[in-house]
């Protein structure tokens, strides 16, 4: 999604979007304080913010949407989020040396329980989420089914923001 988008075409577009055949796909992968998960059943909202990056530089863009999570999460209780680095598949002494890389960086533990970095094929997870691109971030909201309900592309922006608000404020009725 564009950032001129008008919230109109936002919301049209959420809506359409959350109506495609996209489904977050079954994976298992441990968070940054080694908590196995086995998605999509094990996040942990009945509504589920996955911020999807493909490159280290791409974290400024995802700061954009974690600046604001404080806000949806008291939309709606039924709310989590989650960071989800995703890169191709590695050894486990390369994911080991990532993943530590990673922790030292984040010293906050909510933080780091909340991401989950993906070390996978990217091209089934790509397709099966309609990602046409790794060179912008997602913001993809799943329930615990993997069904996708909403979602947009790149940074942070109000009418991003207000068609998640329309969307969680309706759903969590």
């Amino acid at each position: 999604m564009k950032a001129g988008l008008t919230l109109m075409s936002a919301v049209f577009l959420a809506t359409a979007l959350a109506q495609s055949p996209a489904h977050f796909p079954e994976l298992q992968s441990s968070n940054l304080q080694g908590r196995l998960f086995h998605m999509p059943g094990d996040f942990e909202g009945a509504r589920n913010l996955l911020l999807i990056a493909f490159e280290r530089h791409q974290q400024s863009n995802l700061d954009t949407w974690l600046h604001e999570m404080k806000r949806f999460e008291e939309i709606d209780p039924q709310f989590r989020y989650y960071e989800l680095p995703t890169i191709s598949r590695m050894n486990p002494v390369t994911r080991w040396f990532i993943n530590s890389g990673m922790r030292r960086g984040i010293p906050d533990k909510k933080a780091r329980e909340r991401t989950i970095t993906l070390y996978i094929d990217k091209k089934p997870f790509e397709n099966a989420l309609e990602i046409h691109s790794e060179k912008t971030v997602y913001a993809i909201l799943v329930d615990r089914e993997g069904n996708v309900l909403w979602r947009a592309d790149g940074d942070f922006d109000e009418a991003k923001g207000e068609s998640l608000r329309r969307y969680l404020t309706q759903s969590s009725k």
